[in-house]
């Protein structure tokens, strides 16, 4: 009688641990994430020595809101890496929320009355988009506070190729 083929340790050599390489892999992608929020931080502090200097006078208004709004960018870029480190995932909202700064930014230094009609009719329309999409991703279910549909499912479809 011929024994049956275990498919779990036919496609996998002894000597090659996937658990151990992606554990590696996430390691350097954390230490990577870690190298980007010091870097960021460090940024912050340069640009709010920037922006101290130009609150001395001759004060230039413009870019002193400048300064700031490119300031809560950063911050909220910031507040996106510590929730990746944390959760190991990209928030979505905190995402869409660096793009709705970032755009009101460029809206409010360029000036509304300065800019062409059609390019503020695209950026309304991109915020409405961003907008919505803030809105309906509080209508999604959580996937993160103990569920997980993408680690359920390969847990299912591991289950079966075990089972055959």
């Amino acid at each position: 009688m011929q024994k049956p083929l275990n498919n779990s340790t036919s496609h996998a050599s002894p000597w090659l641990n996937l658990k151990l390489i992606v554990s590696a892999l996430e390691t350097v992608q954390d230490l990577i994430v870690i190298s980007l929020c010091i870097g960021l931080f460090c940024f912050m502090v340069l640009e709010l020595r920037e922006m101290f200097f130009s609150l001395l006078p001759p004060l230039n208004f413009k870019q002193v809101t400048a300064d700031i709004l490119f300031l809560l960018v950063l911050v909220e870029l910031f507040r996106l890496l510590i929730i990746y480190l944390q959760e190991q995932r990209v928030s979505i909202g905190v995402a869409v929320e660096v793009c709705i700064v970032s755009v009101l930014r460029e809206v409010i230094v360029r000036g509304v009355l300065e800019t062409p009609w059609v390019q503020i009719l695209s950026t309304g329309g991109f915020l409405l988009v961003l907008g919505m999409l803030l809105v309906i991703r509080v209508w999604l279910p959580p996937t993160f506070e103990g569920i997980d549909p993408e680690r359920r499912m390969s847990r299912i479809n591991r289950n079966l190729y075990d089972e055959e």
